[in-house]
């Protein structure tokens, strides 16, 4: 016992001296780093983390992203597979989030932490168009459709089968916001395919098309071209869902000593015109063709400057000014005709000619004559003369 009593009673002295010291200051730096670093609180490279796809909802809109019925969330799922199946990217995942300083029934789309879109919808009303044309006969709030600005109109939900009844198209809010979203993620998928994703695109190919990956990168072409070749075909909205012809088709290319990034994308397209055109082609069958006049062609072809794989459009204003007016007086009619056309040029100035209608932000296809498949029905329905 005597042992046991003398070793407690040192232990307990020590205790008690330990308990007296003032503490170190040392130690109360240490401990005041510990604190800090909890793990309750995220780590700072969490905030240099971008959103590829946001979407931020006013105070007004946050039942339609959570609760029961997160309509949003359901149909940004759809959205995505059907992009996927579309255009052959997979879309990253869409955050939503809310903002307070948003007035309440608005939403913003952002875009790698920029804005590209915007608009309000009533959480409560239906959003109803007509087809025809011209603003909906039913009472309610006068809008525009925020994706495309057709004249539109808020409606209470109790004249749904009213609507109906007059054949006019009736959107429910959440749809509204998606289709917004579907447009806007589609202008910008170029934007969207980052060299990560490029590099996620070519580790999913095919087990026996990985040869065909392996030859040609980065032996003949590097992954960075690869990726802009792509960013190219979808900035126009032609699908990579065939990566394996695209890949083929850059081989090829390198294989002529094509080099230039511009000059593959366009060996690509040319590859790629039974896919272009039967996507070109209307309900009727045939792809509605607007062409130029020779003298518009050559006028073009000669005021095109610069290398290979930088050329631009060196031509006087007044004439840029002509063109651009004969041009909306032709896009006009074909509207009236309800015609969805597509402007055939010469290869050379299919670039150049592609920047005049993406700056007045006209959304005519432009192709190249290479462009189309020998074996598609077109009909020329105007010329710009």
């Amino acid at each position: 016992m005597l042992p046991f009593l003398a070793l407690g009673g040192m232990c307990g002295a020590a205790a008690w001296s330990r308990f007296k010291r003032p503490v170190d200051e040392d130690e109360d730096i240490s401990s005041t780093v510990q604190a800090s670093l909890s793990p309750t609180e995220p780590p700072i490279a969490d905030s240099l983390r971008i959103d590829m796809i946001r979407l931020e909802l006013g105070f007004g809109l946050l039942g339609l992203a959570g609760g029961e019925n997160p309509q949003l969330a359901e149909q940004i799922k759809i959205l995505r597979k059907t992009i996927a199946a579309e255009m052959g990217f997979i879309l990253p995942s869409v955050r939503i989030q809310d903002n307070l300083q948003l007035d309440s029934d608005r939403y913003s789309l952002k875009i790698k932490e920029i804005e590209v879109g915007s608009g309000e919808v009533r959480p409560n009303r239906l959003l109803v168009m007509n087809s025809k044309g011209g603003m909906p006969d039913l009472p309610g709030e006068e809008t525009k459709e925020p994706a495309f600005g057709i004249q539109a109109m808020w409606i209470d939900v109790g004249l749904r089968e009213k609507a109906t009844f007059k054949n006019y198209t009736v959107v429910d809010p959440a749809s509204v916001i998606v289709t917004h979203l579907s447009e806007l993620v589609r202008e910008n998928l170029a934007d969207l395919l980052t060299y990560a994703e490029m590099q996620k695109l070519l580790d999913e190919i095919p087990r026996d098309q990985q040869k065909l990956v392996s030859d040609l990168i980065p032996s003949q072409i590097s992954l960075n071209a690869v990726q802009r070749v792509m960013q190219g075909l979808l900035s126009e909205r032609i699908s990579i869902r065939d990566i394996s012809a695209i890949l083929e088709s850059i081989q090829e290319g390198c294989g002529q000593g094509i080099r230039s990034v511009s000059l593959l994308t366009s060996h690509v397209r040319t590859r790629l015109c039974r896919q272009i055109s039967a996507a070109y082609t209307g309900s009727n069958g045939y792809i509605p063709l607007i062409t130029l006049s020779s003298e518009w062609e050559a006028l073009l072809h000669d005021s095109i400057v610069g290398p290979p794989d930088d050329r631009q459009l060196a031509i006087a204003p007044s004439k840029l000014n002509e063109f651009i007016v004969r041009l909306k007086v032709v896009l006009d009619q074909a509207a009236a005709m309800g015609e969805a056309p597509v402007l055939i040029v010469g290869g050379s100035i299919r670039v150049a000619v592609h920047a005049i209608l993406e700056r007045l932000r006209l959304a005519t296809p432009v192709l190249a004559q290479t462009e189309i498949a020998p074996r598609a029905k077109i009909k020329t329905i105007a010329t710009i003369s």
